[in-house]
């Protein structure tokens, strides 16, 4: 498996609009609250998840994502939907379409308080009481999940 993919890529077309596949998960708590992350890309609320490195499943990304963006161990209970339309225009300058497979996780443990730069914050939010997402893509699946409206594709 390649590490860094998307780095090794940029280094080759700078910030040209590429399609990248990422995965991610929500994961609930026992009063249905959903686990988000403060970006330091976007200083902004998201689910934890990420890019897939060359030769990863969606899954195995999912479980990787989350452990190096919030410390916890999780596992895949079911697809919460596919969205493969959005286009994400970054800090930085880069661009890329982003085809993204969001899964429900669930807890298994809680391994490490260390996290990774990516992360600011993380905190369980109410369907009430969400803060502003960073983009339509991670509040499609964060409305998906609330309405129990899964698995979808957009």
């Amino acid at each position: 498996m390649t590490q860094d993919y998307i780095k090794t890529l940029r280094q080759k077309v700078g910030h040209e609009p590429i399609i990248l596949n990422f995965a991610g998960g929500i994961l609930a708590n026992d009063q249905n609250e959903i686990l988000l992350q403060k970006r330091s890309d976007f200083n902004a609320w998201g689910l934890p998840g990420g890019a897939l490195e060359f030769g990863e499943s969606a899954q195995e990304a999912c479980v990787r994502e989350f452990l190096e963006e919030t410390g916890l161990k999780v596992k895949v209970k079911s697809l919460l939907g596919v969205s493969t339309n959005f286009i994400q225009h970054y800090p930085n300058q880069d661009v890329a379409q982003a085809v993204t497979i969001e899964f429900i996780v669930e807890l298994v443990e809680e391994m490490s308080k260390e996290i990774s730069s990516e992360t600011l914050d993380l905190k369980y939010f109410s369907k009430d009481k969400l803060p502003k997402i960073f983009n339509k893509q991670h509040r499609l699946f964060i409305d998906h999940y609330f309405n129990e409206d899964y698995p979808f594709i957009d």
